[in-house]
């Protein structure tokens, strides 16, 4: 106890002298030479090498960056609701944020990552997790928009998410927090054998990415942190860090950092389908949310799961093993071959690898150190296949570029480390500005990295923008990592906290980008593809409004009849099949505020008026020489009013 409370009294004092230590302006000019502009500068009309998919952390967004120029392409709501696009306030969009606790309208996005064929990136989803109100969500990246969210149960806190394996046939989610399975009343004081920790594998259908949860291993209940699949030889595997192995529940800054090592938790999951096709498992009770987007009718629903199977691994032989791992590591990340598996431990000063070849002879010949739970404890010495000594303060995260490199950043240290696999011998260091978390090579974290960047994401940025009050910006900074020494590029400001990013080579995505949603194939239930299907329709004191919008004008865009204590659906479609012309819609005093409608698109939002008057309504996005004509009005008379509906469409 005593070396402990020394360690974090060291620690917290080496954060308080990066925090505190002054940046000169000399010092910060002397980060960057002359040709560093040069590099990252992206001439006007041409396109960037890569996209870089930010998670905006907090915000629940993903924010689609270019590399190496840092400009900001696109906001994508994840798991929030937002304001530019009215996604999860229009009708259509509202059930994406569906949860067994109700309605979420914001979520904690954490970790992208995308799909992969062979080990590859393939270009066409990102899957990220919620972590505080266990979700995994799709994103399209044809359309860029998330067409699916599937709610994780037996689970809290979804940190060690959302990762792929080999050829996408799982994307993997794991509780940070151990919690009473199923959940239950009962004492915290009795965490320890009664809390759990579950592990979930959503199987991906090839060909659409729709989701699937397949089942469950209920583990003992350590904090589950991150995870990475196996690779190559490994394929087959996943693996995941473990902290608090002491079972605390309370006071876990000192209480769960006791042991000397902790544990990654080595899964076969090929040997979990066989336990599973043979009927080993135990089918649960349980209650979670699956929302889909449909792209034909361009409406999302939500779909209700109501079991899932579960695996107990202490009666499951072979299934899992522990491989101690010091200390409270968080990165857990394998090399390109798929032989090591590198834990960066926190507390520790050194970056751990193990070996999955020793890990496999030392199952083999049993050498086995104990067991927790029913789970064999592989024994430390055989399996490690060495370490990147007194490498920084710290260690969190690695990945990998194409020349046999890691690159792991310290966030106590507040640097990036590069150092040779194979011998882990430490080949540079650079700072960063600073308390770096994660990093990212595009393809740093698969098979085939393309090893021309790295991206760090920094925690603090306190003397490196103009400040704006209390809250300041948080930031990215980009690395050139051609040469045998790192080079910084670019700093650049993010939207929310940059927690964790993917990376993927521009061609292999920008190729397949949808321009528009073909008007012939929109299937919305209250489409109006042209001005015969233009109306509006009285259900008692409900009221739908078929709606167009095109360059210049709404078709219908006068309406009279409407009555106070109305339920008014405005349903519009825009009719435009040209790329980059969408339409807004806003009308005064809906709560919605606003849609953006993209070409060939429909989409609705309620208004519900409580005065009588005549009401505007228009175009809130400049789309045209005419944008200010268009717009509309609606009449709204006495509740008791006998006015009957009538619309024009450009009459006098």
């Amino acid at each position: 106890m005593k070396k402990t409370f020394i360690y974090l009294f060291m620690i917290s004092i080496a954060v308080t002298i990066i925090n505190c230590t002054p940046k000169t302006k000399s010092k910060q000019q002397g980060a960057l030479n002359a040709s560093a502009a040069e590099k990252v500068y992206v001439p006007p009309g041409e396109h960037d090498d890569f996209y870089a998919f930010v998670s905006g952390g907090f915000s629940g967004q993903l924010a689609v960056y270019g590399l190496p120029s840092g400009r900001l392409f696109k906001i994508i709501p994840v798991f929030s609701q937002d304001a530019e696009k009215a996604w999860g306030y229009s009708e259509e969009t509202k059930p994406m944020l569906n949860t067994s606790f109700g309605h979420i309208p914001w979520g904690d996005a954490h970790h992208p990552d995308i799909s992969q064929t062979n080990g590859e990136l393939d270009g066409r989803w990102v899957f990220i997790n919620e972590n505080n109100t266990p979700r995994i969500a799709k994103i399209d990246l044809t359309t860029f928009e998330t067409t699916e969210i599937i709610e994780v149960p037996n689970s809290a806190g979804n940190h060690s998410s959302s990762y792929v394996t080999e050829n996408t046939e799982y994307v993997i989610a794991g509780t940070r927090f151990g919690v009473p399975v199923p959940q239950r009343d009962i004492s915290i004081k009795e965490y320890k054998g009664n809390f759990k920790g579950a592990l979930s594998f959503l199987k991906v259908d090839p060909e659409e990415g729709h989701m699937d949860l397949s089942f469950q291993i209920l583990m003992p209940g350590f904090d589950y942190d991150k995870a990475h699949p196996g690779r190559g030889k490994s394929h087959g595997w996943f693996f995941y860090t473990t902290y608090n192995t002491e079972e605390a529940s309370t006071l876990l800054e000192v209480n769960a950092s006791q042991n000397d090592k902790d544990f990654i938790a080595a899964v076969n999951w090929k040997k979990a389908e066989e336990y599973i096709k043979a009927g080993k498992f135990k089918t649960m009770p349980t209650r979670y949310a699956h929302n889909i987007y449909d792209e034909e009718t361009h409406t999302a629903t939500t779909k209700w799961g109501k079991e899932v199977r579960v695996l107990d691994p202490a009666e499951c032989p072979g299934l899992v093993y522990f491989l101690p791992t010091p200390k409270s590591p968080h990165g857990c990340d394998v090399d390109p071959t798929g032989e090591y598996i590198v834990g960066s431990g926190k507390l520790s000063a050194d970056v751990t690898v193990h070996s999955f070849s020793k890990m496999m002879k030392a199952i083999e010949e049993k050498k086995f150190t104990g067991e927790a739970y029913g789970i064999p404890i592989l024994d430390f010495e055989t399996v490690n296949a060495g370490s990147v000594k007194q490498a920084g303060l710290g260690p969190l995260h690695t990945e990998f570029d194409d020349k046999g490199h890691g690159y792991t950043t310290f966030f106590i240290s507040s640097e990036v480390v590069k150092w040779k696999v194979g011998t882990w011998e430490v080949i540079d260091r650079k700072p960063t500005y600073y308390s770096v978390g994660h990093l990212m090579i595009p393809g740093g974290n698969s098979r085939k990295p393309f090893g021309k960047y790295v991206l760090a994401m920094n925690k603090i940025t306190k003397d490196r923008y103009l400040p704006t009050g209390p809250e300041v910006t948080q930031s990215a900074q980009l690395y050139d990592i051609t040469g045998e020494k790192m080079e910084l590029l670019l700093d650049f400001p993010t939207v929310g906290e940059p927690h964790y990013a993917a990376g993927c080579p521009a061609d292999l995505i920008k190729s397949k980008s949808k321009k528009i949603f073909k008007l012939e194939e929109n299937k919305h239930p209250y489409v109006a593809k042209s001005a015969e299907d233009v109306k509006v329709v009285r259900n008692g004191n409900e009221v739908h409004i078929y709606m167009t919008m095109i360059r210049s004008h709404f078709s219908p865009d006068n309406i009279e009849g409407i009555k106070v204590g109305d339920k008014v659906y405005f349903h519009v479609t825009n009719l435009e099949q040209d790329y980059d012309v969408p339409h807004g819609i806003s009308m005064i005093g809906a709560n919605t505020s606003e849609l953006l409608i993209m070409p060939g698109q429909t989409e609705s939002f309620v208004w519900e008026p409580k005065q009588v008057g005549v009401w505007p309504f228009y175009c809130t996005d400049f789309c045209s020489a005419l944008h200010q004509e268009m717009q509309g009005y609606v009449r709204v008379s006495p509740k008791d009013s006998d006015i009957e509906l009538s619309w024009s469409l450009g009459d006098e």
